[in-house]
């Protein structure tokens, strides 16, 4: 259904019209385990290959540039045989179109980026929202069918190119309903509000203590450990009560949880340890000199990150005073920031792909789902192994970042495009109702290509591989 004038591309920039002929343009990727780093492109013609091929045993082939099986009544573009250990293998590979898919993202900050719900945008569409923050990291899920299909063109269109340049690993700005304004890249510290995040959190208020109360012990009489969900206050702390740690009087604006472990101190934000305080003392109330307050009784406060301290000393009124933070206390923040990881955004992408491209593997699609549920069938992304979701259908997911760049695309209904290939053993790919007529050695492949006429490149293998 492409139709595409003579020496033009399509919408999608994924085929493009040679001398009549729909021809795919993006190269058919096979992954090498020998290349460490760069790549190695060979013509798609046989009448300038020369049949010598660097060992057939190192290449895989993957979907990228693979072309679809849609509409689905056909076997896959490829769909090659390959010995592994003595043992058939059959290896099917698609370039899949997404309407169900999405991504998520991991945002490491301690940052507070919006509230749990809130919607999220690019180019002023809504593309998805903020989801349950996990530890040391703000959560966000973008895309799905509702944004790509279910809401009007523009937003459809803006969902489609934020998720595929996310996949890509591109930078995308985003703006949070009530919040922050972020970019966002696969592999790449979070921008917020115009800041590069540096490190995220090493643990809430309440671990920080435990971690580290024994290293401020002797040296400081009381560690307050600022954290919008659970600030730690070490005297009261079980960590600092085995140390034998001496009560100080001090009082905490918010609710008080266990000994030691405060919630709710002050309002999310992006000041310290992602609250909306920027004055640390702000969050204390007055001193019970009752229960230990006393005139230069010293106090070091601090950040989840290190990032922000702060040492204090009582005056004789019982208020604390900034003063230099002593030597010895510098090590002890210097260690909470060694201890904490770098900060990165983590794209994965989320596909359902239980739809109508199992036909390109089986005239009996649901045996392919019962096959990659029983884990007989692997299921991979360009050549990175990806997790599959239990329950029913084919729900997966992958970090884009162990995929060859380049590896998704788009169609103008709005829809994502992703490789995927299936791998199982040819006798498991018979039983299944394979299209065993269309399977190929690699040698074939390389000597007459495919259907759309692409070229073929050789890459590394993702990650370790």
């Amino acid at each position: 259904m492409c139709y595409i004038a003579e020496g033009q591309l399509g919408a999608c920039d994924r085929y493009g019209n040679q001398g009549g002929k729909i021809v795919r343009c993006d190269p058919l990727t096979l992954l090498d385990r020998r290349i460490a780093a760069g790549d190695e492109v060979r013509p798609f013609l046989a009448s300038e290959w020369d049949g010598e091929v660097f060992g057939f045993e190192n290449l895989d082939v993957t979907a990228i540039g693979a072309g679809t099986t849609y509409p689905d009544y056909k076997p896959a573009p490829f769909i090659v045989s390959r010995q592994i250990d003595g043992v058939d293998f059959v290896t099917v590979v698609t370039e899949a179109i997404f309407s169900y898919c999405g991504v998520k993202v991991k945002i490491d900050t301690d940052r507070h980026l919006g509230p749990e719900a809130a919607w999220v945008r690019a180019a002023g569409e809504i593309v998805g929202h903020v989801t349950t923050a996990e530890y040391g990291s703000q959560m966000l899920s973008l895309g799905g069918v509702e944004h790509l299909t279910g809401g009007s063109k523009a937003e459809g269109r803006v969902t489609c190119d934020v998720l595929m340049r996310l996949c890509n690993r591109e930078a995308v700005t985003l703006a949070i309903d009530g919040g922050a304004e972020v970019v966002v890249q696969s592999g790449q510290p979070p921008i917020v509000d115009g800041g590069r995040e540096v490190r995220m959190r090493v643990g809430c208020g309440s671990a920080t203590i435990g971690m580290f109360a024994a290293q401020w012990h002797g040296l400081v009489d009381e560690v307050v450990v600022v954290d919008d969900h659970i600030t730690g206050v070490v005297s009261e702390h079980q960590a600092g009560k085995v140390l034998g740690w001496p009560d100080t009087g001090i009082r905490i604006k918010g609710r008080r949880s266990t000994p030691g472990r405060y919630f709710q101190v002050a309002r999310p934000g992006l000041g310290w340890g992602g609250t909306d305080v920027d004055d640390p003392l702000a969050i204390l109330g007055e001193w019970n000199p009752g229960k230990g307050a006393r005139p230069g009784l010293t106090l070091l406060m601090v950040s989840t990150t290190g990032e922000q301290h702060g040492y204090f000393v009582l005056d004789h009124d019982l208020v604390p005073r900034p003063a230099p933070l002593p030597e010895a206390l510098r090590a002890t923040v210097a260690l909470i920031a060694e201890n904490c990881e770098p900060a990165l955004c983590t794209v994965l992408f989320v596909g359902g792909a239980g739809g109508s491209l199992r036909s390109g593997v089986t005239t009996n699609p649901v045996r392919l789902t019962r096959s990659v549920q029983a884990l007989k069938t692997s299921v991979s992304c360009g050549g990175a192994p990806a997790w599959v979701w239990p329950g029913g259908g084919i729900t997966l997911m992958i970090d884009v970042a162990t995929m060859p760049e380049g590896s998704f695309g788009y169609v103008p209904t709005p829809a994502i495009v992703a490789p995927l290939e299936f791998r199982l053993p040819r006798e498991d790919f018979r039983a299944l109702g394979g299209h065993d007529a269309a399977v190929r050695s690699i040698e074939d492949v390389l000597a007459r290509g495919g259907e759309y006429g692409a070229e073929v490149r050789t890459v590394a293998r993702p990650g370790k591989g």
